[in-house]
């Protein structure tokens, strides 16, 4: 019947819930008093309202009916104590308008105790949604902060209003915006897992306040200014942070960028370590790496000696033949016949040594595999994928251009994967060599009118000296310290037994132009 202003603390009501109490009580016998026993004639029964006024402040929903009951009871007995059964109009009107007055009041109360309830049930459940997010947030496993990023949108938004159009090309000309947007960033609040990532706790476990920012020279930084600067909602990227022990690390950053300007002041944004994980794939490549030159080195050992074993006989033979064929030419006259045994004996034996050789290439190149529709576009993106580590571990950027209207041709995905990959990673060793800061690849792709299409691969690199030039694709060359010269002759031969070829020239303005010359259609000599 009652509510206590702290009846969630206690069952006791307050000093203030007793005084209102008590006072709309007297004020309800002072009404009742003078509206019995005294001889005023206007509608005193009305004041009753401001007594259920009073008294709502401590009333539940059932209380407020039963004392607007009671004040409407009382209205109607210090009526009878006053009149009687002897009245008139005008005194039963005014009892009339008193007890309207009343149950309007009471009815108000009712809805007002109505929407109350309704507020206080929205609160809570605002308050446990917040409590429940508290709690995600402090427990969570992925390091989470609240930043304010009001100021830095600001900032970007004054720069678009002054006419920039895009923030990157500001940037190159007035470096220090970068300095303006860190200044600007401010951390309102992290998490456990935030502070470790940092290394940044203090006493008992509790977190010291701290300024952290990726790294503004990391390309990550700027595509996180840029997406504030377009209005994105969302923002994903890889930078580097530096934590409270001087060590760098990498992480996987996400945040979900406001609508309303407003609330840029409370942006969550999530943290991931990845450093270990990129530890280990780099290890992981390395490893495979190690391995890939291991398997090479061990087939080209097993292929030397099966090769030394098979073509030993034949070109032995060759050499007695020829031995022969000479003996037999100084003679006086020279043995024709004989001469032409000879010939016939080394023609054999080269065919023989020619069999061996090609059935080798065949087990080299599976020849097994059948050619199917390749797209050239996606061929190149996969492989650009494939290649992304390499590709950032120098900062090489890559550049497409696709100028033919034929996209499909009928090939072996592996096998042109393989010399792509190959003449990709050639490149980038190329260009690590180089003093010049330009490190960028352009691929493009033409079609010829003799149904080929030429793939090309040029860096930026020193180019290919006149004396390498001459023997780039023989097997076993190399420049490299640790090379086994057997990449590109590989790569040239998978290209000609699938009809096509593998040429490469010096760029006129730098660096060195790979192409990869490709039938259309499917080759009838393989």
């Amino acid at each position: 019947m009652f509510r206590f202003s702290n009846a969630a603390d206690a069952p006791l009501p307050s000093r203030y819930d007793v005084a209102v109490g008590i006072a709309a009580i007297l004020l309800t016998l002072a009404i009742f008093y003078i509206d019995a026993f005294t001889a005023l004639t206007s509608a005193i029964a009305v004041l009753y309202v401001i007594a259920l006024l009073l008294a709502s402040e401590i009333l539940t929903r059932k209380g407020i009916l039963i004392a607007t009951t009671g004040c409407a009871a009382l209205a109607i007995v210090s009526f009878m104590i006053a009149h009687g059964l002897a009245v008139d109009l005008g005194v039963l009107l005014r009892l009339i308008v008193s007890l309207a007055a009343i149950v309007i009041t009471s009815a108000l109360l009712l809805r007002n105790e109505a929407s109350r309830g309704k507020l206080i049930a929205s609160n809570e459940q605002i308050k446990d949604s917040e409590s429940r997010f508290r709690w995600i947030f402090e427990q969570s496993r992925v390091a989470l902060w609240e930043r304010d990023y009001s100021a830095v949108r600001a900032f970007l938004m004054a720069l678009k209003a002054q006419g920039v159009t895009s923030i990157r090309d500001h940037v190159k000309a007035h470096p220090d915006v970068i300095s303006a947007c860190l200044a600007l960033i401010r951390t309102v609040a992290a998490n456990d897992a935030a502070r470790e990532l940092l290394g940044d706790v203090g006493t008992g476990g509790k977190a010291r306040a701290r300024r952290f920012h990726i790294l503004p020279n990391d390309a990550a930084f700027l595509d996180l200014i840029e997406a504030i600067f377009d209005e994105r909602q969302h923002f994903e990227g890889k930078g580097n942070l530096i934590a409270t022990d001087g060590q760098t690390r990498l992480v996987l950053v996400s945040m979900r960028l406001p609508d309303d300007p407003a609330k840029f002041d409370r942006v969550i944004v999530g943290m991931v370590d990845i450093t270990e994980r990129e530890l280990t794939q780099k290890a992981l490549l390395e490893a495979q790496a190690e391995l890939t030159r291991a398997s090479r080195a061990a087939t080209v050992g097993a292929l030397s000696a099966s090769l030394a074993h098979e073509l030993n006989q034949p070109l032995g033979a060759l050499v007695v033949n020829a031995q022969t064929m000479l003996r037999w030419i100084n003679r006086e006259p020279p043995d024709l016949e004989a001469i032409k045994r000879s010939a016939d004996r080394m023609i054999r034996d080269s065919q023989r040594a020619s069999d061996i050789i090609h059935n080798t290439r065949t087990m080299l190149s599976q020849g097994l595999r059948l050619p199917d529709t390749v797209d050239l576009p996606q061929l190149i993106q996969e492989t650009l994928a494939l290649m992304e580590h390499d590709l950032a571990k120098e900062a090489v950027q890559v550049e497409f251009a696709y100028v033919t209207a034929t996209k499909e041709i009928q090939a072996v995905r592996i096998e042109l994967q393989q010399v792509l990959i190959n003449l990709i990673t050639n490149a980038i060793q190329a260009m690590s060599t180089s003093e010049d800061p330009q490190r960028k690849l352009l691929i493009s792709a033409r079609e010829d009118d003799d149904g080929f299409v030429r793939l090309s691969v040029r860096d930026f690199g020193p180019g290919i000296q006149d004396e390498v030039m001459a023997r780039l694709f023989a097997p076993f060359f190399t420049t490299k310290s640790k090379g086994l010269g057997m990449g590109l002759s590989i790569c040239r031969s998978i290209l000609e037994l699938r009809g096509g070829d593998l040429v490469a020239r010096n760029h006129q303005d730098g660096g060195a132009i790979f192409e990869m010359i490709m039938p259309i259609g499917e080759c009838t000599n393989v």
